[in-house]
């Protein structure tokens, strides 16, 4: 008589034993928490990169109008020079005005116009009519002039010069103690002082703007 095989039995790796719902909300928990500090770890990463971008891509932009600005001063310079060698206005003062009255450039009458000074004009021909802000009667208005039309920023700066050298049609020595001065805080002084401009900050504005791009080395 054949004897009867025994049925091998193996041992299974998991638990055949189902699990309570109490025990399937633990582990779907557990899964969340996992997921939930993974996004936590992935936003804080992608932010630290967005944050790294935005720092770096502004720095770009400064560093690319710091060099336009120097590009603008050693484009005026040498000619400002020039300028003061024959009609002693100070190269500083001369670079200084261009930076405020043109906004680097900028402005509207600089870039169409080639003005750097807003020095105005009377002849239609030569002339543009625009808006400007003076400061009359102790607050800024609004008002229209004519603004004198240049072919080029030397025609401007050499416009301007003639201006503090020869004087105004009435008054000759009106801008005297602007040639006169002998360093660029004197000679911003002489601009309030010989009623160059209405900003009652005028004076403040370029020295700090002197300072600030060492202007005086063209002196």
């Amino acid at each position: 008589m054949a004897k009867k095989k025994k049925r091998r039995t193996t041992k299974k790796w998991y638990s055949t034993k189902k699990r309570q719902p109490t025990e399937w909300l633990v582990v779907l928990l557990g899964v969340l928490f996992v997921l939930g500090v993974g996004l936590v770890l992935y936003i804080q990463y992608t932010g630290a990169q967005t944050q790294e971008r935005l720092a770096n891509e502004a720095k770009q932009e400064e560093l690319a109008k710091v060099k336009k600005k120097k590009e603008f001063i050693n484009q005026l310079a040498p000619y400002a020079q020039e300028l003061q060698q024959k009609y002693h206005v100070l190269s500083s003062i001369t670079l200084a005005q261009a930076i405020l009255e043109s906004d680097w450039g900028k402005s509207l009458l600089a870039a169409d116009y080639h003005n750097y000074f807003g020095i105005k004009g009377d002849d239609p021909d030569n002339t543009k009519e625009m808006t400007t802000k003076e400061y009359l009667n102790g607050q800024w208005v609004t008002t229209t002039a004519r603004f004198r039309v240049y072919r080029d920023y030397r025609e401007s700066m050499l416009d301007h010069v003639l201006l503090f050298a020869h004087g105004t049609s009435w008054d000759h020595n009106h801008y005297q103690h602007v040639v006169a001065a002998t360093n660029y805080t004197q000679a911003a002084q002489a601009l309030k002082q010989d009623g160059y401009a209405t900003d009652p900050n005028y004076p403040e504005k370029l020295i700090e703007l002197v300072k600030t791009y060492r202007l005086d080395q063209f002196d």
